[in-house]
């Protein structure tokens, strides 16, 4: 069995690469939730707004991280009946939205599946029907409920994760702390989830999709170079993580209805929506349904615009796109 990470197809933040005379032009970066963030904003440097940054995704982090043992997610998946605060419970319903929109494509309560298939860890055998069985009891948004401000789980083996949809949530969050503190220019991106807000002087803030032109396993990359002003962006894809068992390729989206790891040609799905969370959680959903359900879905939903990067029956990528999906343009 082998782990890789590969970067076939990723979110660009185009914007990154400015001249140094542009004194208007500022820039945080650092570390956070095991990748990187970048805020660009129009305005002079502000160390306040940077210690205000590392604050709010320290706390994040304390909060969301299942890899803290401390945190308050492991807190909920070790226990039953937690208090919670605001932002777990608004993120708890956003969630739980997603999932009934989309008939439980989207479900944060596919913990135990994580843990069974185990991505990012070593397993040599294939996953058996009966090992996905037993823990797929404990998977389902019928089986947990909010009772005031508590987490009520029907299971005390249910867990939590909200990986697909934290990211874009911190970034709204950002977000939410810049347009506070009076910035309406600038450009949000955590781990390639990205809020642009107002313009970058003069021009639009422009995000790029690295996009692979030929076969799989020898791919050469082209970006989709979009403008983007008072949207977010987020992609969802199996060339960042799979996992190999006896040479077959298991993406890490999990289909939450059948617990399994899906085979899929469909590679990437990049999501343009009002808000970030929201542009996370269906990129997810969409990998799960797949190319022709999701459009079918996206006519419906006129506020969501998608781009899908998929293989063929003879391994050669392929993209599509809803009509209202932002136009390409010239770098």
């Amino acid at each position: 069995m082998k782990n890789k990470i590969s970067s076939i197809v990723f979110l660009l933040l185009l914007t990154l690469f400015f001249s140094c005379t542009e004194k208007q032009i500022t820039t945080i970066h650092g570390d956070s939730m095991g990748t990187y963030y970048n805020i660009v904003y129009v305005g002079k440097e502000d160390s306040s707004l940077t210690k205000a940054v590392d604050s709010l995704l320290i706390n994040f982090s304390k909060q969301f991280s299942i890899f803290d043992s401390t945190s308050t997610i492991s807190m909920i998946n070790r226990e039953n009946n937690i208090l919670l605060d605001d932002e777990i419970i608004d993120l708890f319903l956003l969630s739980k939205n997603v999932s009934e929109k989309t008939d439980g494509a989207f479900d944060i309560t596919v913990g135990p599946l994580v843990e069974l298939w185990g991505f990012g860890n070593n397993r040599e055998n294939k996953i058996t029907q009966n090992e996905i069985d037993s823990v797929k009891q404990w998977v389902g948004f019928d089986k947990i409920s909010l009772s005031g401000n508590k987490l009520i789980k029907k299971y005390d083996n249910m867990t939590l994760n909200f990986n697909a949809i934290a990211k874009g949530y911190a970034t709204d969050l950002l977000t939410n702390l810049l347009e506070l503190r009076g910035y309406k220019n600038f450009i949000v991106e955590i781990g390639g989830e990205v809020v642009a807000k107002g313009k970058k002087i003069k021009d639009n803030w422009r995000v790029g999709i690295q996009v692979p032109t030929k076969k799989r396993d020898d791919a050469i990359e082209s970006f989709y170079t979009f403008e983007l002003e008072n949207l977010a962006v987020a992609t969802s894809g199996n060339y960042r993580n799979y996992q190999e068992i006896n040479g077959t390729r298991y993406s890490h989206i999990i289909n939450p209805a059948t617990g399994w790891a899906e085979k899929s040609n469909l590679l990437s799905v990049t999501v343009v929506a009002n808000h970030c969370a929201l542009a996370d959680a269906y990129a997810t959903a969409f990998m799960v349904m797949g190319v022709e359900k999701a459009l079918l879905f996206l006519e419906n939903h006129p506020e969501l615009a998608a781009f899908f990067i998929f293989t063929d029956k003879n391994g050669d990528f392929k993209t599509i796109q809803t009509d209202n999906f932002p136009s390409s343009i010239k770098n």
